[in-house]
């Protein structure tokens, strides 16, 4: 069985390195360290397919803007007939520390309107996540959506490989070694 791998931001290049698209600068800094091939359009999503050694791996980033990301999941899932277990999900958390790392399963949204609709559409929460600390607003006072839709500044653009790296080892051990074995080593 396949497992669906999916990152969360929004489409367009006003967006790009925003800290609510880091689910997608993740992977596309993993589909470039991995050379792949050019993504097709299918289910409202931009989708690569991968083997990583004997598992096939569907990547995906859901071009439907953050607030509707179930639709594309829902419909990738259902095509590729993907269980709930082998679904993993990629987005910015600014419960985290900025480069901060957490793998949860089963919990609420926390205001992710991303993940509410996911968690909606699926009609259940019980998905890995890994969530990428972007830190809270400078200020009490600043809105949260405005501050998760602001762009990393320089410094910070230079420190997210090494949160993109863990990001890569910390999916490829919830596929390898199992959910309990990667929160375990990665949930600091």
């Amino acid at each position: 069985m396949s497992w669906l791998i999916v990152g969360l931001g929004n489409p367009g290049t006003q967006y790009l390195t925003t800290r609510h698209n880091v689910g997608f600068m993740a992977l596309d800094s993993f589909l470039k360290s991995v050379n792949a091939p050019s993504p097709t359009t299918e289910h409202k999503a931009k989708v690569w397919k991968l083997k990583m050694d004997d598992q096939s791996v569907i990547i995906a980033q859901p071009q439907t803007f953050m607030n509707r990301s179930g639709e594309s999941v829902q419909a990738l899932m259902a095509y590729y007939k993907i269980e709930l277990d082998h679904v993993i999900v990629i987005h910015d958390d600014i419960d985290q520390p900025f480069l901060g790392m957490k793998i949860q399963k089963n919990r609420g949204h926390g205001g992710h309107n991303g993940i509410r609709d996911i968690s909606e559409k699926l009609g259940t929460a019980d998905y890995a996540r890994i969530k990428l600390g972007v830190g809270r607003p400078p200020h009490p006072e600043m809105n949260v959506a405005d501050y998760v839709l602001q762009k990393f500044n320089s410094e910070e653009m230079n420190q997210l490989p090494d949160l993109f790296q863990k990001t890569f080892d910390a999916f490829e051990s919830i596929i390898f070694d199992g959910l309990q074995k990667a929160s375990t080593k990665f949930n600091s």
